[in-house]
């Protein structure tokens, strides 16, 4: 942030603190220092990522709303958002790896999973708007790997669900912030689109704050039955499922 400055004969007098300054600056804590660190990685991969595919691709279209996704939780890890800031590093870095392999099965000729298929499948199709890209990318990442996120960090820090629940319910509160940019910077004009326009009805038909809520009841589903793994393993097979039904009814080529 830049800090701006009054003309006066001494210009630090009514200058204000800078975020590292002023009586509540400290330094960042391991847990905050070690989650930033995480975070980086996942940053890296993803830019790497925006550099590689062409602008007009789907997946960049979502890679890019997910990078911009990501930095915004990196930039609060250390400004008091977060209760837990490595849980909160932990789960983000499981997250994002559900999505990186996704990518690499597609590079690699393999099936991703059912949710990320529609995707893949249509990311060069002309008749797919850049927001359709969007949402049907968010809607893979939340419904179903968001879910299998909890669980993986879970089992990394050896903690209950409701341990995550706060900073879950925070990393969704900065998801929901961007959800409306996101509409606003990829749906066409004019600003006001007519409501039987099908791009207008289409986007209006799924929400983000239902598809989170969704996550996280699926979450502690599989969570109570991960002892029962034939019971995990088709719970988690009908909700990929699922989630690509919602991914390619999203990804329907609109006329014009």
């Amino acid at each position: 942030m830049t800090t701006t400055r009054h003309s006066a004969p001494h210009p630090d007098v009514h200058r204000r603190p800078g975020p590292a300054e002023g009586p509540a600056a400290r330094p960042p804590t391991a847990a905050e220092t070690a989650a930033a660190a995480e975070l980086a990685e996942v940053l890296a991969r993803m830019r790497a990522l925006a550099a590689a595919l062409p602008a007009e691709d789907g997946v960049a279209v979502f890679n890019g709303v997910y990078l911009a996704v990501t930095e915004a939780v990196a930039g609060r890890i250390g400004d008091g958002t977060f209760q837990d800031p490595a849980a909160a590093g932990e789960l983000d870095r499981c997250f994002a790896r559900r999505y990186f392999a996704a990518v690499d099965a597609a590079t690699a000729g393999l099936r991703p999973p059912a949710c990320w298929r529609p995707l893949f499948q249509l990311r060069r199709h002309p008749g797919v708007h850049p927001l359709q890209f969007a949402l049907a990318g968010i809607n893979a990442h939340i419904g179903h790997d968001l879910a299998l996120a909890v669980l993986d960090t879970c089992r990394a820090l050896e903690c209950e669900p409701a341990a995550l629940e706060t900073d879950f319910e925070r990393v969704g509160g900065v998801l929901t912030s961007l959800e409306e940019r996101i509409r606003e910077r990829l749906m066409p004009g004019p600003d006001v689109l007519d409501v039987a326009d099908p791009l207008t009805h289409l986007v209006g038909s799924w929400s983000l704050d239902k598809a989170r809520d969704g996550a996280w009841v699926a979450a502690r589903a599989l969570w109570s039955v991960r002892r029962l793994p034939d019971v995990t393993e088709e719970l988690i097979e009908r909700l990929d499922a699922g989630v690509g039904l919602v991914g390619r009814m999203l990804l329907t080529p609109l006329p014009g």
